[in-house]
């Protein structure tokens, strides 16, 4: 595994867990800074999709590498990436060390250098921790897990109208000892991020406490 790069532009490191808001706060942030937006979570995603795709195993090793073996950016319409079935099945792809020594590098490399050459956002799980631990800026966003069942229920009903709002709150609560037990890369704030609970916020609001908590770290 390669050492993380030093950045040569700034870079906007948000991790938190899932249906928090992290991936619409740092797409919104990136429109309003005019940085890359990079969303790993895709990528762990597409890896899945392509896992399913074959029929294989996401807890299989060699499922996932085979899998990863044939990925590239863009490979997955976003529609499938979305799906609730690779949204599971990503969480299993991604405990395993071997995807994510796979991923990382491509991760790494944007930080170090976004296409854009003005500054990168990037939302995950271990951004702050591992991808870029020398962001200008960490932001760790999480809510309620009541308020983020609630969340991801609303977003399902129209692809899955019969999934029920209990079920979705047992899958957040596997997936999120999944995501913080797991041996490689384990969810959790780094000790410099700011902490932002977006369970009483709109979006609006979590966007400005997010774009505040941000512009403070870029100007000082």
């Amino acid at each position: 595994m390669s050492p993380a790069l030093r950045p040569a532009t700034p870079v906007i490191a948000i991790d938190g867990t899932a249906a928090s808001g992290k991936g619409t706060i740092a797409r919104a942030l990136a429109r309003e800074l005019k940085f890359d937006h990079l969303d790993t979570g895709a990528l762990y995603r597409a890896v899945a999709a392509l896992v399913l795709r074959a029929g294989g195993d996401p807890g299989s090793r060699h499922d996932a590498l085979k899998a990863c073996a044939g990925f590239c950016p863009g490979i997955v319409p976003e529609a499938e990436l979305r799906s609730a079935a690779v949204g599971e099945a990503a969480s299993q792809v991604a405990v395993l060390p071997e995807v994510r020594a796979a991923l990382r590098d491509l991760q790494v490399r944007f930080a170090a250098s976004p296409p854009g050459g003005r500054g990168a956002v990037i939302d995950g799980r271990d951004i702050g921790t591992v991808i870029a631990p020398e962001a200008t800026a960490k932001l760790f966003v999480t809510a309620g897990i009541a308020e983020r069942a609630h969340r991801r229920w609303r977003e399902v009903q129209i692809l899955d109208p019969a999934k029920t709002y209990e079920t979705i709150l047992a899958e957040l609560r596997q997936r999120d000892a999944r995501d913080a037990g797991r041996a490689a890369a384990p969810m959790r704030p780094a000790q410099d991020a700011i902490l932002l609970d977006t369970t009483d916020l709109s979006i609006d609001a979590a966007v400005a406490a997010a774009l505040e908590a941000v512009r403070g770290k870029l100007e000082a």
